[in-house]
Formats: structure tokens, sequence, C-alpha cells
């Protein structure tokens, strides 16, 4: 999507006016004092051998998401180093899910431990067993729940990203005061969600091209994407669903979460992204609430961003932060 009406600066000044629900934190509060009052211990098998690495250990992980069900995750580390280790605990992209493990050797190559999360519904290890109530009128996951917030399927999957930071604490050899929460897409979106939800718990998020941010511009801009279920939805519910949905929706919206963070914050743009238009993405950036916050543009860039290009600009600025390893 060409960059026709608004440029660099343009975006740098978007702020668009969102009404945060009166009783956001309370919800969010008694939503993450439900999930933990279930308990459940963290659990983890060493599958290094199934893999045929030699580098990296990897084990296979459960703990406990939402309403106490197990969600699956790797975790991966280099071979060797005892720790404790910064860990990256990454979110995935829409309708994707955590993937086999050598999918993800980015992190541990470069020192660190990685929690791959698996998405609930969305990865085939993480089954969403609490549909609830709620119409899911289209193919995906924008509309499941639509209904209401308590019945919303981003509450679910929020809930279990924040209870994998949790998790960070039962899994020995990593650092509970060097987690990093990162994720591209819907793993943006949620890295936000994390980060505004989890306070200092984050010592850092990395939001690459973030969905679920803005959504009222996402359906209204986008040209591509989950976006469009939303669009899909309403075309035939104009009349009656356009404000219940986007009131429903607050609940999820970046731009919220973002308001809450304070820890460093990397984000990316593409200023051609079809799927996340820029000013979805700069509306939470420019409401972030932390003063540390960098925003890296791919002028020429859609909804693959930087690519391989990435990666060492990331690497580098956890390094300027004091979160790289040590050993």
């Amino acid at each position: 999507m060409p960059v026709t009406d608004f440029g660099v600066e343009e975006f740098a000044a978007y702020r668009p006016e969102s009404t945060v629900p009166e009783d956001f934190d309370e919800f969010w509060q008694r939503t993450l004092a439900e999930a933990r009052s279930h308990g459940g211990a963290v659990k983890a098998e060493r599958v290094t051998a199934r893999y045929g690495l030699r580098t990296v250990e990897v084990e296979d992980v459960r703990f406990p998401g939402w309403n106490g069900e197990p969600v699956a995750a790797w975790l991966l580390r280099p071979r060797g180093v005892d720790g404790p280790l910064p860990v990256v605990v990454g979110y995935q992209g829409y309708s994707g899910g955590r993937g086999v493990p050598t999918e993800h050797l980015l992190w541990s190559a470069a020192g660190y431990a990685q929690l791959v999360v698996d998405s609930r519904g969305q990865g085939h290890d993480t089954p969403d067993q609490g549909v609830g109530e709620g119409t899911q009128w289209v193919g995906g996951f924008m509309t499941r729940g639509i209904e209401s917030p308590e019945n919303h399927y981003y509450r679910r999957l929020m809930t279990d990203c924040v209870r994998a930071v949790d998790a960070v604490a039962q899994l020995p050899g990593l650092d509970a005061d060097r987690i990093v929460v990162a994720g591209g897409s819907q793993g943006g979106g949620l890295s936000l969600a994390v980060a505004g939800l989890s306070g200092d718990r984050v010592a850092a998020v990395m939001a690459d091209v973030p969905f679920l941010c803005d959504y009222l511009e996402g359906a209204r801009t986008s040209l591509d994407g989950p976006y469009q279920e939303l669009v899909s939805y309403l075309r035939w519910h104009s009349r009656e669903r356009v404000e219940p949905t986007f009131a429903t929706l607050a609940y999820f919206d970046g731009v919220h979460f973002a308001r809450r963070a304070t820890a460093p914050a990397l984000f990316s743009v593409g200023l051609m992204d079809p799927v996340c238009p820029p000013r979805t993405v700069y509306a939470a950036f420019n409401h972030y609430a932390g003063e540390d916050r960098t925003m890296t543009v791919w002028p020429f860039a859609d909804h693959a961003g930087g690519c391989g290009s990435n990666p060492p600009v990331q690497l580098a600025w956890l390094r300027e932060r004091g979160l790289a390893p040590t050993w």
C-alpha cells in the first residue's frame, strides 16, 4: 500500500482519540487473577535428540494459561550454558503456532534463551477450549465472541501470553529479571499487551509491524489481512453492531496497553504495509508510556517489515540496554 496521504512527520504526530473502557484495568486485573487462581506447575521435557541439533537444547513446555488450560511452548537455549540467561518470550503471527524448534534458532544462536509460545486455536498444540458464547461470523478469530469482552477470543489468548511470562520463573536457568517480549504482526500486538499488563516484570518489548492496534483505523484502511474479517462481519451487521463491536475490541487494543507500558520498546513499521497500515502502528507508538521508545522505519516495506535486516537491529538495541547475554 503506497503512502499517499501521510509522510513520516505526519505519522509521528498521529495520536487518534480512543476511549479506554472505564473498567479496563479492573477487567484485566480480574481476568489475570482468575487465571492465576487455577495454579498448576510448568512442565518441561527435553526433546533435543528429536531434532538433530548439536549447539541448542530444546524442551517441550506446557504451562497453565487461561482457565488453567495447558499452553504449549518450546524452550530453546545454547547447549552447555548454565545461565541464568536473558530470555526472549516470543509470540506468533496470526493463524500461526509455535511450529517446530528448527524454525526458531536465532535467539539461541545469539546466546539467549527463547520461550516460543503457541497461540491457542491457531497452532496445532493448544486448542481453544474456552470458546464460550458468541458468534464467529467469518473465518479466523477476530469476531469469535465479539458480542462481549468476557467471551472474546483475545481475552483468552492475551491471558495465555501473560501467563507465559509467569512461567519463566518456574523454568531453571532463566533470568526472570531480563525478560524480553517480542513478536511480529499479531505477535507484536500481543507483546504490547503483555508489556502493558505485566508492569516491571518485562525488561523490554520488541513489537514488529504490530497488529491489534487502533482497530477502527485498521478496519477502515487495511487492504488485506485479518482486519478484513471485521469488515466482512460489519458489512452484514452495520446497523446494529458497529458501536458494540468496537466497544468490545477496546479491551484488546494495543493503544490502550501501550499507555500502560513503561519498559524500553523497539517498534518497527513498513510504510507500504497493507495488513497493518502505518497509522495503526504509530497510534500505539505515539501513545507508548515509556520514555525509551524507538521506531525502526522501513520506507518501502510491506507487512514483512525489515525481513532479515531486522534481527541485527534488535540485537544491537538489546545490547545497548544491557540485555545481551554475558556468558
